[in-house]
């Protein structure tokens, strides 16, 4: 029944709108995106995954196993409470959407990292914060605070938020492929991409990650060295059809602990690597002068914890 009422009144809405005509038809575009996108998060069932799929589906090239490869990274990093979902997956369908009209790893390098941080200041104008922890007041580690999260409907939030900000999160992506490209560097360089090279990574895969590029779109946050290897190790499970969704998934928690281990247990990017990064040429100089090296390689290592070929 409150199906059939949400549906009468967006019905409603765009008849109105329609009868008003001219540039109302962004409006009713609009309303069918905030629709839509309930009903996909209620399917798919993180927002990591929904977003990049919605992406995708947007720009007309689905990627089934790489969407579902980003469920980990939903609840801030293996709900971690650090950069939501949403921002992860809508930075890989802006990575996966540059390379292919880039059509090479330079170029659409630099383009996702300016795109996802394009992203980050939307999601944040919209949610008033980028990290999972402050938007749910949810600590994903505990038992009891997950059941809270849940008993009283404020899981619900996510779902609004979702709903909202998708037709902004479009935009953004959007807006953000199509930024002024001179004076972008020629051979930048993301440690996402590093990862996954090292990991056997494709071209359009290291330019799909690219974005998480020092704590995403160098926002000096959580690493996106970790999710891109968090990432690349779901993908080749979900390929090898050894992959289902879980809160607590041994594999994806031995390659936090190896993580924890090699950083001392920091996640920021910022204090991992004493600095924050202003540009793409900065973060590049600090990874081609050999920063982050060991990390990078540990995340690489983590390879051999998932599936053999």
């Amino acid at each position: 029944m409150r199906d059939i009422i949400i549906c009468w009144i967006d019905c409603e809405r765009i008849t109105r709108l329609r009868k008003q005509g001219g540039v109302r038809m962004k409006a009713i575009k609009s309303i069918k995106i905030r629709r839509d996108t309930k009903r996909v998060f209620f399917k798919l069932g993180t927002c990591s995954r929904t977003f990049f799929y919605l992406l995708n589906r947007e720009y007309g090239f689905p990627r089934e196993n790489e969407e579902r490869a980003a469920d980990p990274l939903a609840g801030g990093i293996l709900q971690q409470g650090y950069q939501c979902g949403m921002l992860w997956g809508a930075s890989l369908a802006a990575g996966a959407e540059s390379f292919r009209r880039s059509g090479e790893r330079g170029r659409g390098t630099a383009i996702a990292i300016k795109a996802t941080q394009h992203i980050m200041e939307s999601f944040v104008k919209r949610a008033k914060s980028a990290d999972c922890l402050d938007i749910t007041s949810c600590d994903f580690s505990s038992k009891l605070s997950i059941t809270k999260y849940f008993f009283s409907g404020k899981f619900l939030s996510c779902f609004k938020l979702a709903d909202k900000w998708a037709p902004d999160a479009i935009k953004s992506v959007t807006e953000g492929l199509s930024l002024d490209q001179s004076g972008l560097p020629l051979q930048p360089l993301s440690c996402a991409s590093e990862v996954v090279s090292r990991m056997g990574g494709n071209d359009e895969e290291m330019v799909m990650v690219s974005g998480f590029a020092g704590g995403l779109g160098l926002s000096g946050n959580g690493c996106g060295a970790l999710s891109a290897a968090i990432w690349m190790n779901t993908l080749a499970r979900v390929r090898g059809q050894d992959y289902k969704m879980s809160f607590s998934d041994p594999l994806t928690e031995k390659i936090l602990l190896a993580f924890y281990e090699a950083t001392d247990f920091e996640m920021e990017c910022f204090k991992i690597c004493g600095k924050h990064f202003k540009t793409i040429d900065e973060h590049t100089e600090f990874i081609r002068n050999g920063g982050c090296d060991k990390l990078i390689q540990v995340l690489a290592d983590t390879k051999s914890l998932g599936p053999r070929p």
